[in-house]
């Protein structure tokens, strides 16, 4: 009979009890949310161990496609205001002291931006040019359809917040079809254009941001019709001439398109939808690309890539589409990001039940800085990202899923996102990450005679006159692109701070020195730094180890 020799058993044993150890250690690592915990977080954004441990096998498999060209360090631009954004449904607030302390909480919490609706139905009521609002004669007579518009615009620059105008929702008239659809697009394009005009004129100087339609690659955004992105197209451009010619500074924004992986008629592929986009010639037709951020089922770290999953990061295929036709320098506005706190209860929530993913109150208050703070840290190309939503008038809708994206009870009554959002803004300061910044930038501080200078030369055709700049910078470097005078040639001065990616707090310029500034490029150069010390440090512990090796086998003979 043939026994296994002692010290082989004992091998055996002894791995086995090592595996065995190792397990217990990583059951209790993942149940007390420590160090393994932590990383399968960052990558996956699962909570639950076996979330996680699925999550990061999928991770992996990033590594065996390409992945998405960002072109994460060109120039962008509308990226240089504050990104703290929120959705708005201040049309459907009656009392006026009701929307007035709405638009409070917003500016008390550190937003800035409002993405705020003006539903074409709602403005343009009975017919073409016609603004009254009739619909209440008995009770109020015949008002203007703009009071309550004038109203909202007049609240925005009162508590210094930047509105973006939202224009969809054609009114019945503009349909000779009524089973199209209220929300499809209109019978006669020139109609949507001519609405678009009427606002943009009437708030020229106060109003400059405006939003063109809302997800049109799905229904019923599009109507009771199979979606069409060249029709899209067409109303996209024909609008962005037009508003140029009322106010050439007007930014013109994409409508937001729904992250779908749907192939049917009428819900198409954001991917598909968008390279359709191009194809008819969308890209002269908007100066910021806009996309979803919903998290669905996984929070705001998940790294897994895969175009048929839908997560908070997303987008970054939109970002890759956008660079392959020529819009890198473009930025991304994410019009709508959340997750939902919804009651896993079908007898309260009743349609679309789970459609969106579920978290609970605590998740959905701790995810969103996260989700804030990646894009600031990874994703230089994003600008502002809008909250969906802060709340609504009454609770008629509670037993939808949707409703459950508020951040305050429609008796104001704040839930805890609105108090995590507050804390995270208020408390923040500004750190530019890798990238380009252009000087004007929200996380830069200027001095009190800084000004903003035309100059054609400039990467964006404008600069900044200014004695100081003060930032805080995190990576290993930083490109500053300035010059002495306004008619002097751009210079660029290399500051190199540290081997690998930390936090460096300066100023630049001197009291007199009017220098004028373009923009500070922040570089992480870790990898490159350390990887030759590394390759360095192994080389040298590989031969000592053959030196200590190559020894000992002498001393054995």
């Amino acid at each position: 009979m043939h026994t296994q020799p002692s010290h082989k058993r004992r091998w055996l044993a002894g791995g086995f009890a090592v595996f065995i150890v190792l397990a217990v250690l990583l059951a209790l690592d993942l149940r007390s949310r420590g160090l393994v915990w932590n990383g399968l977080w960052s990558l996956t954004g699962e909570e639950t161990p076996l979330a996680q441990l699925r999550g990061f096998v999928e991770y992996l498999g990033n590594f065996t496609r390409p992945q998405p060209n960002t072109a994460p360090d060109v120039p962008i631009q509308h990226v240089e205001m504050s990104p703290y954004g929120v959705n708005t449904f201040l049309q459907t607030e009656v009392e006026v002291s009701k929307r007035e302390r709405q638009v409070q909480m917003i500016a008390d919490a550190g937003f800035k931006w409002i993405r705020q609706q003006f539903p074409w139905e709602d403005i343009e009521i009975h017919g073409r040019g016609d603004f009254d609002d009739r619909r209440n004669v008995d009770a109020i007579g015949v008002v203007s359809a703009w009071d309550k518009y004038d109203n909202i615009v007049d609240l925005a620059e009162q508590y210094d917040l930047t509105i973006m105008a939202r224009l969809d929702n054609p009114p019945s008239w503009t349909h000779a079809n009524p089973d199209i659809g209220s929300s499809a697009p209109p019978d006669d394009v020139q109609d949507f254009v001519n609405y678009a005009v009427a606002v943009a004129e009437r708030y020229k100087g106060r109003l400059s941001y405006y939003q063109i339609w809302n997800e049109p690659n799905i229904y019923p955004e599009w109507g009771n019709q199979p979606v069409n992105p060249e029709a899209y197209t067409e109303l996209l451009c024909r609008t962005y001439t037009a508003l140029k010619a009322v106010d050439p500074a007007i930014v013109v924004i994409s409508g937001p398109l729904s992250p779908t992986v749907s192939l049917t008629p009428e819900n198409l592929n954001d991917f598909i939808f968008l390279q359709r986009m191009y194809d008819a010639g969308a890209g002269n037709c908007f100066d910021v690309m806009s996309a979803q951020g919903y998290g669905f089922y996984s929070g705001p770290t998940d790294r897994r890539l895969r175009s048929t999953t839908l997560t908070y990061a997303r987008h970054i295929y939109i970002r890759d589409i956008m660079v392959a036709n020529g819009d890198a320098h473009k930025p991304i506005w994410i019009s709508e990001a959340a997750w939902n706190a919804q009651p896993e209860d079908p007898a309260i929530v009743q349609i679309q039940y789970g459609n969106f993913g579920i978290v609970s109150e605590e998740q959905a208050a701790r995810y969103m800085p996260l989700a804030y703070q990646r894009a600031q840290e990874e994703w230089p190309w994003v600008g502002v990202i809008f909250y969906w939503f802060f709340k609504h008038e009454d609770d008629s809708r509670q037993n939808q899923a949707w409703y459950y994206f508020r951040m305050v009870e429609p008796d104001f009554t704040p839930l805890p996102v609105y108090d995590s959002m507050k804390q995270y803004i208020t408390s923040q300061r500004p750190v530019l990450y890798p990238g380009v910044h252009q000087v004007e930038s929200w996380g830069l501080g200027l001095s009190q005679e800084a000004e903003r200078v035309p100059d054609q030369s400039a990467q964006f055709g404008e600069a900044v006159r200014t004695d100081t700049v003060a930032f805080v910078a995190y990576g290993t470097d930083f490109i500053l692109r300035y010059k002495p005078t306004d008619d002097g040639a751009w210079q660029q001065t290399f500051y190199s701070h540290s081997l690998i990616t930390s936090k460096i707090d300066t100023q630049l310029g001197e009291t007199g020195d009017n220098l004028v500034f373009d923009s500070i490029t922040v570089i992480d150069r870790t990898y490159q730094n350390i990887a030759p010390l590394a390759g360095g440090a192994a080389v040298l512990i590989g031969m000592t180890l053959y030196v200590i090796i190559t020894a000992l086998r002498e001393r054995r003979k």
